[in-house]
């Protein structure tokens, strides 16, 4: 019965893990996508026309 119980604790441990690291992966692509956009704006108002 033990051994079951052990069982359900890796199975859970495993399931918060890849919801964790879900959310990262969702949050780290929002964040990369957002900084592209600012430093795009940035490039474009400080280019100089010759």
């Amino acid at each position: 019965m033990r051994s079951e119980e052990e069982g359900a604790t890796a199975v859970e441990y495993g399931l918060m893990v890849s919801l964790i690291a879900v959310a990262v992966i969702v949050a780290v692509t929002l964040i990369g996508t957002n900084l592209n956009t600012m430093f795009g704006n940035v490039a474009t108002r400080i280019r100089v026309t010759p």
